[in-house]
């Protein structure tokens, strides 16, 4: 039975603007919390330990850092992932296309 739907082969080169892309998500997204999350720890600190907080340190020391290995490890992943998808739906095309 054919539904006169043509099946179209995955297109290879979406692969590096998605892996960019999300890639730059996620590192802006992990850069946010870590400095979030750096500031209210040096407030802690300061305010325990009786000292004005230095504010460069959470950019510098924890932000930077946390944002550089997220972005790092999830380019590196996405990247398999992305080829791994797009393999897999070019040979369900080539299924479908031949059944």
């Amino acid at each position: 039975m054919a539904t006169g739907k043509t099946v179209r082969s995955p297109r290879w080169f979406w692969i590096p603007f998605r892996v960019v892309l999300v890639t730059f998500l996620l590192t802006l997204l992990s850069f946010a919390v870590s400095l979030l999350l750096g500031i209210l720890g040096l407030l802690i600190a300061a305010k325990v330990g009786g000292v004005a907080p230095n504010m460069a340190v959470a950019y510098r020391l924890v932000a930077l850092p946390t944002a550089a290995v997220v972005g790092g490890l999830s380019l590196i992943s996405l990247t398999i992932m992305e080829i791994r998808h797009y393999r897999h739906a070019k040979v369900l095309a080539e299924i479908e296309r031949a059944g």
